[in-house]
């Protein structure tokens, strides 16, 4: 009998170590966490188009996923949702927000406002978290002012020809009159003339 416990024992101690095993490796697991990666965390835009804030995690279980915007006027929540499930998207991004399941979310039609920080927390279940920021700058279209100063310019050329047109116009009235008052000065020194003649 002894070498049966002997068996027992060493199958026990076995279990034991199999098991402790399972409880220090699910800790390294959740020790983990949660991982967040980046791949721009600067974007430059311009006015009215869409951007991506590209994001990728790793974690177990679902994480809450939480999208911040941080300006000069302070922080304002903008989206929070658990992959899956309907996203909880804030009154004055309604219809600007776009999320996807690893945790990117897409900006309809920027603005000069849009500009700042915009931060993504992810919360894993059992607590542990990762955040991140990524800064956006939004500049105006160059275009835009481009096209003001083609219109302007067009508006210049378009009140330069009329001018140059009117004093066209001037000159050769001028010229006319002129030419008329010669004329009749010509005539008048020839009537004298021939005046003159007569008396003689």
């Amino acid at each position: 009998m002894r070498p049966l416990r002997c068996g027992w024992r060493k199958t026990r101690s076995i279990s034991l170590g199999l098991f402790a095993l399972c409880l220090v490796a699910a800790h390294c697991l959740q020790s983990q966490g949660v991982s967040l990666y980046i791949p721009q965390s600067i974007i430059n835009a311009t006015v009215e188009e869409d951007i991506l804030l590209s994001v990728e995690y790793s974690c177990h279980g679902v994480p809450t996923i939480e999208w911040k915007y941080r300006s000069n006027w302070g922080v304002q929540k903008i989206v929070e949702w658990k992959p899956g499930t309907q996203a909880n998207i804030s009154q004055s991004h309604r219809d600007r927000v776009c999320t996807f399941d690893n945790g990117s979310i897409q900006l309809f039609s920027v603005g000069v406002r849009d500009s700042g920080s915009y931060i993504i927390t992810v919360t894993e279940r059992l607590g542990s978290s990762q955040f991140g920021t990524i800064v956006l700058h939004v500049s105006e279209i160059l275009y835009e002012d481009l096209h003001f100063v083609a219109v302007f310019l067009a508006l210049l050329a378009a009140v330069a020809a009329v001018l140059i047109s009117l004093m066209w116009v001037c000159n050769k009235c001028s010229y006319k009159f002129q030419r008329k008052r010669r004329h009749k000065l010509k005539e008048s020194t020839t009537e004298e003339i021939e005046l003159q003649d007569v008396e003689c």
